[in-house]
């Protein structure tokens, strides 16, 4: 199926590697969100861009994405929305990208693996792993365009989360809200999803899980967070 569509919205994705995944949607619908400014690293097809479109009135959303065919299946997807007025796309690494204004949410669906096998496609790659897209370049451009009192929000592998929250120590990020994430009552946790903000407090946390102990079987949370996009909730 090359379109996944949602509610309000149907996401194209024939032309790029990294398709419409649960992660992307619960980091879409769990972060926390501003009328004001807002910054999709890495925005792939545009999935999350869209549902901090469909969640916001006025937000204006810039999403920046280094692979042309994910690029241009943004531009298509943005551009059949309700929302292409509020949201713009760049063509960019987010190393390269220099706006004059900072914002009041930064939100990141980032590439994880750090030493791992690659596949032979080269997109999914560069979507999966952190060759073109560091923690430290990423921690580097949040510090650097997050407004004082804005919020950075991304989504990380277990392992990784760990990482990442060890790196962000002395760089001015203090880990504000934590959701792991469970596949169903009977796996481990295996995502953790975090906000960040340059104010120092008490962490918020959280369970999630996803599936009861029956596949395809939701959970209420989980229901409740995502229902306001998927079409079967």
């Amino acid at each position: 199926m090359n379109a996944f569509q949602f509610k309000q919205f149907s996401v194209k994705q024939n032309a790029t590697a990294m398709k419409v995944g649960t992660d992307g949607v619960l980091l879409g619908a769990w972060s926390s969100i501003d009328e004001g400014n807002i910054l999709d690293i890495g925005t792939g097809t545009g999935l999350i861009a869209l549902m901090l479109a469909q969640r916001t009135q006025s937000a204006q959303i810039d999403a920046v994405e280094i692979e042309s065919d994910a690029y241009n299946q943004a531009i298509e997807n943005i551009n059949n929305s309700n929302w292409s007025n509020r949201i713009n796309a760049y063509h960019s690494s987010i190393q390269h990208y220099h706006p004059s204004k900072k914002y009041d949410v930064i939100i990141s669906n980032p590439p994880f693996f750090i030493a791992s096998t690659k596949a032979s496609n080269i997109e999914r790659n560069n979507a999966r792993h952190t060759d073109k897209l560091s923690f430290s370049d990423l921690i580097s451009v949040v510090s650097t365009l997050l407004k004082p009192d804005g919020t950075f929000s991304l989504i990380l592998p277990i392992v990784e989360a760990k990482q990442f929250i060890k790196m962000v120590e002395g760089k001015n990020l203090f880990l504000s809200r934590e959701c792991t994430v469970q596949p169903n009552l009977t796996k481990p946790a295996k995502r953790v999803l975090m906000e960040f903000s340059f104010i120092k407090g008490n962490i918020a946390k959280e369970v999630l899980t996803i599936e009861t102990d029956t596949r395809h079987h939701y959970t209420k949370e989980y229901i409740s967070l995502t229902q306001d996009f998927y079409l079967n909730f």
